[in-house]
């Protein structure tokens, strides 16, 4: 009997997940482009909607944390991934119908994405909002069905004092991971800031840049940790299975110009 020769996983490398194409309907009639990855071989054993950071400025479904987080979890924890563009978005896979609308029609495309997941029977959802996304996930993530969230990199821009008073009142579990030298908010305001949601646990990374460049391994470990704690980290770094090589070059351009000299909109813009 043969085994295969255990290969790094690397920033482009695929693990088997049944991956399937979605197209979510808003209740404001729009069509969302999306993806499903879930596990192969068993039940998931918890869901992540993904919320992306501003498209305005090279954010989509498959910045490099959430396409990495679809191309391991399912295989490598056991857990589904369901990513989308929010409306106006563009990626590889397609672009969502509609226009950027500041983080007021976002509120649709959430609640397409979560009803996604309830419909489609998905255990234990949780939302993971990166930057932009973790305002839409403060505004609008206490729906029925989602178990808690993770917030990566909130600049707690578009989301006010009310919404973290829902989140208070509310009191399912809110973790928030700060990056040591983040753009727009640092470990030590974020602590003042989220301690007017005493269930919310505030993680500072030593080190980390606002876009978590050479931190996925970090970041997805910390998620699988707060989603599904059954789960053994850190996950491996290795895998002896079958693995594809995905092309991603068709995003490195793109994401080049994140955050770059590009006024970022503020709200009621």
């Amino acid at each position: 009997m043969t085994h295969e020769a255990a290969q790094k996983i690397r920033a482009n490398s695929v693990l088997p997940a049944t991956r399937t194409p979605l197209r979510l309907e808003t209740a404001d009639g729009l069509h969302l482009v999306g993806e499903l990855a879930v596990p192969v071989d068993r039940e998931p054993v918890a869901t992540l909607v993904c919320l992306h950071p501003l498209p305005t400025h090279g954010g989509m479904m498959d910045s490099h944390l959430f396409r990495k987080a679809a191309f391991r979890l399912p295989a490598l924890a056991g857990i589904a991934v369901l990513r989308y563009n929010s409306r106006g978005t563009w990626s590889q896979q397609g672009t969502s119908e509609g226009a950027f609308d500041h983080a007021r029609g976002e509120r649709y495309d959430v609640a397409a994405a979560v009803e996604y997941a309830e419909f489609a029977d998905l255990p234990n959802i949780w939302i993971v909002g990166w930057s932009f996304g973790t305002d839409l996930t403060l505004m609008y993530g206490l729906e029925p069905g989602v178990e808690g969230a993770v917030l990566l990199s909130p600049p707690l821009r578009f989301s006010r004092p009310e919404h973290l008073a829902a989140w208070a009142a509310d009191g399912r579990p809110l973790s928030a991971f700060i990056p040591e030298l983040d753009d727009y908010l640092r470990p030590e305001e974020a602590r003042e800031r989220f301690a007017a949601i005493p269930q919310a646990e505030v993680v500072p990374f030593a080190g980390s840049k606002h876009l978590w460049v050479g931190d996925a391994e970090r970041v997805l470990d910390a998620i699988v940790e707060r989603v599904a704690p059954q789960v053994p980290v850190p996950l491996p770094r290795e895998w002896s299975g079958p693995m594809e090589t995905a092309d991603t070059s068709a995003y490195n351009a793109h994401n080049l110009a994140a955050y770059s000299d590009v006024p970022v909109p503020q709200p009621g813009e």
